[in-house]
């Protein structure tokens, strides 16, 4: 169906048209599909939102952040506050005086803060070489603190290591662009995607959301349209699979061509959802494609490597972003 005969196919009915409106939507609401001309969903599947306005103790979530950094910036974070929290705690020992600390390691000459600095890492570490003691009230104030400080900052790093190995997430491969293609007499919209572990996921669904500026010559909102799929959900994923979207008259793309969809700003938005057999937990990942991904007659090459003898199905995961052009 072209796209502007879409409107005239929905519901009359202004409520019902509302209402089926908001069930397009995916969620950033009427203002959004008004207004903004940016990108829904990056490639790595992050929202393009930002927010603001809210005091900074509010909007500060450190759990979340150390679930969802990095490993390297994880263990620079855990690695920076281990030297902040003995830092602290070397200058509050040398504020003590300098009979705070006795032992056979302490030389004179030496700096007395590397002495109170590695007093205090044996400290919170309860390391305890015996080496080197505290001396008075305040300096064994100061080791009950940190020694309690260390039990707790040992458990929640524990607890905190634990719960992003334990984390569920998908690590699937999106093609690098997408294409629209002839398919079956006729065209359709097409993406690959691979899962890039060794784990299996079962049950996979897939949603495609497609987003476009329509309105004619008025003034043009952005309206949501679901694409119908050959296929939406496949019991195992063991290999790769090309989802696709038939073109046909029914189709809100039925009729658009390169620049139809560069004026549309056409946006698709893949929503996938799974379950990981090894956790047997639901893992959800997406990402998108803007009109500038997308290749018009191509199709993807082949993943497969030729099949001898009793050798297993073999798929080059490499070539998942590679195209071949058709010719014209």
């Amino acid at each position: 169906m072209p796209a502007d005969v879409i409107s005239e196919a929905l519901p009359t009915n202004p409520t019902n048209l509302v209402v089926e409106e908001e069930n397009k939507d995916l969620g950033f609401g009427a203002v959004v599909t008004k207004e903004s001309r940016q990108r829904f969903v990056n490639r790595d599947g992050s929202f393009n939102v930002r927010r603001t306005g809210l005091p900074f103790w509010s909007s500060l979530s450190p759990y979340h952040l150390l679930l969802t950094v990095s490993w390297g910036k994880f263990l620079g974070l855990m690695m920076l506050s281990f030297v902040l929290i003995n830092t602290a705690f070397a200058l509050a020992f040398m504020a003590c005086g300098e009979g705070a600390m006795a032992g056979t390691m302490l030389k004179e000459g030496e700096h007395p803060f590397w002495q109170a600095f590695f007093f205090s890492v044996d400290t919170f570490a309860t390391i305890g070489y015996g080496n080197v003691s505290p001396v008075g009230v305040a300096a064994n104030m100061l080791v009950v603190i940190e020694s309690w400080m260390g039990m707790l900052a040992t458990a929640l790093i524990t607890g905190l290591i634990f719960a992003r190995f334990s984390r569920p997430s998908a690590k699937l491969v999106f093609s690098n662009q997408a294409v629209i293609a002839p398919y079956r007499n006729i065209t359709a919209f097409m993406f690959r995607i691979t899962n890039a572990r060794k784990t299996q996921l079962i049950g996979l669904e897939v949603k495609v959301n497609l987003s476009l500026y329509e309105g004619g010559n008025g003034p043009t909102n952005r309206r949501f349209h679901q694409l119908s799929l050959e296929r939406s959900r496949v019991d195992v994923f063991p290999l790769s699979w090309t989802v696709v979207h038939p073109i046909d008259e029914h189709s809100p793309l039925h009729g658009y061509t390169t620049e139809r969809l560069r004026q549309a700003e056409a946006e698709f938005v893949v929503i996938l959802t799974a379950l990981d057999e090894t956790s047997t937990q639901t893992v959800h990942t997406r990402s998108s494609y803007k009109h500038n991904e997308i290749v018009w007659r191509a199709k993807f090459s082949n993943l497969y490597e030729p099949i001898t003898g009793n050798d297993p199905i073999t798929i080059d995961v490499g070539k998942i972003h590679d195209i071949e052009k058709l010719p014209e």
